[in-house]
């Protein structure tokens, strides 16, 4: 099997499980899933900070053990939780990231990658139980601007693909790509026009924001793996690598997407 079909059929079995999970799934059951996804992206991130297999597991249980019980243990404290996540987002993929890409920074303390992780994983977290939380459709929404963009940016790369986007962090990544993801959420902006009713001009110019967001995520965990000297995060998904690989662009859109339609709400 060809590497793109192994690709396609990973993903195709990924939506058997995730759609009907975000369709059906009562709130709780959501909840312990999203738990799970935290607890391999952890592990994965614990291995790519080269911590040992027991620490790595204690860390991965750690954060796990927090993504459930906060929500029952911090109920009426959920609001304050979930705004400081997203604040605590903002700040780190919109100032710390491309100040750490840019200087190319080699973090290599435990406690400190560590810390990393929780602030890359828990406001993904807390943007996966407050966009479900919204409705089926909301979730599926956000998360489709990401796997659009992805894909668009995999075959327009793949066929005109000429200059380097980030050759020191990424090499395959290319410039051609982003521009093949950009047309294609225009695409997707003038859908959601049409069909949903929403600002075509604003919808657009917060989609091409996300698509920054989303590379901006993808070139981290590239670096990361770079600087781990590892290719994947790791093999639990054929064709894919790890968890990370696969939700790395999803960490930097969902929290501030999701801050974006609390503050869109409150100022209506």
């Amino acid at each position: 099997m060809s590497p793109l079909a192994r690709r396609a059929l990973t993903a195709c079995l990924l939506l058997v499980v995730f759609v009907p999970a975000v369709l059906w799934a009562p709130h709780w059951l959501w909840g312990v899933l999203v738990a799970g996804v935290v607890a391999l992206a952890a592990f994965e991130w614990a291995r790519l900070s080269h911590f040992g297999p027991r620490g790595a597991r204690a860390y991965a249980g750690a954060l796990a053990l927090f993504a459930l019980a906060a929500p029952p243990l911090l109920a009426t404290q959920w609001d304050d939780v979930k705004i400081g996540l997203i604040a605590l987002a903002v700040a780190f993929w919109l100032l710390v990231v491309p100040l750490w890409l840019a200087g190319q920074w080699r973090v290599s303390q435990p406690g400190l990658r560590a810390a990393v992780g929780a602030a890359v994983l828990l406001p993904t977290w807390a943007a996966l139980l407050e966009l479900h939380a919204r409705g089926p459709a909301i979730l599926l929404g956000v998360m489709a601007i990401v796997w659009i963009a992805d894909s668009a940016a995999y075959f327009a790369g793949r066929a005109f693909g000429r200059h380097k986007l980030a050759p020191a962090i990424s090499p395959g990544k290319t410039w051609e790509g982003v521009g093949g993801a950009l047309a294609a959420l225009a695409a997707y902006a003038w859908l959601l026009s049409v069909y949903a009713g929403l600002p075509r001009m604003a919808l657009l110019f917060a989609l091409a924001g996300l698509l920054y967001l989303s590379i901006l995520g993808d070139l981290f965990e590239s670096w990361i793996k770079r600087v781990s000297g590892m290719k994947d995060s790791g093999t639990l998904l054929p064709g894919h690598g790890g968890v990370l690989d696969r939700i790395d662009a999803l960490t930097s859109t969902l929290p501030i997407a999701a801050g974006m339609l609390i503050w869109l709400e409150r100022s209506a």
